[in-house]
């Protein structure tokens, strides 16, 4: 049984590596972008960016400690949420970029510290399923060896009872060509019996 074989492309590898800086960018040029359209020093757009971070960061706490140990994914992304509002909120209220690019680098490094966890779990994951693939295809090939001896002996036992029966029915033949041949005699004593042959020696 062969495992189909999979080939991803360099993209797809690399998108998961670079999405956490990606998203952190994002959220910073589009402060920037909302405090060059008159989002700086307003009071009004930084207590709203407040409150959603705070409604954000609350629901990923509820989440977490949910029923049945939390909903880790739901949490991670109220909490991803919260960091993005106020990154944005930050971004947005600050007339500089040093507050915003110090945040920025913070997020940033919060975000492929949790990353780092959930791809240690992956590769775990992957390791074990290789391992689980290379424990199948080798119970795979020794089925599929012990059967091909388990054939092999039976098409050797075949060949060799036909020979037999070959090699004695030319000895009948040649014998009843020879003076004082008499039929009953071997009624009489029966035929050879074909030699068994026990198949599950041969493997």
């Amino acid at each position: 049984m062969n495992e189909p074989l999979v080939h991803r492309h360099w993209a797809a590898l690399a998108a998961p590596k670079v999405a956490p800086v990606i998203g952190t960018s994002t959220v910073l040029i589009l402060g920037r972008i909302w405090n060059a359209n008159g989002a700086e020093h307003s009071a009004g757009n930084a207590a709203l960016m407040v409150v959603l971070a705070a409604g954000a960061a609350t629901a990923g706490a509820f989440a977490a400690a949910g029923h049945s140990g939390g909903d880790g994914v739901l949490a991670g992304t109220a909490f991803a949420t919260s960091g993005a509002l106020a990154l944005a909120g930050v971004a947005g209220y600050a007339d500089g970029w040093s507050l915003p690019i110090l945040l920025w680098a913070v997020a940033t490094a919060v975000a492929y510290g949790i990353a780092a966890r959930y791809w240690r779990t992956d590769r775990r994951d992957a390791v074990a399923y290789e391992r689980q693939t290379t424990v199948r295809r080798e119970e795979h090939g020794h089925v599929e060896h012990v059967e091909a001896l388990r054939a092999g002996a039976q098409i050797e036992a075949a060949r060799t009872g036909a020979a037999y029966a070959e090699q004695l029915a030319t000895a009948l033949i040649t014998r009843s060509t020879l003076p004082g041949y008499d039929p009953q005699a071997i009624t009489r004593t029966g035929l050879p019996e074909l030699p068994a042959v026990d198949i599950t020696k041969e493997h």
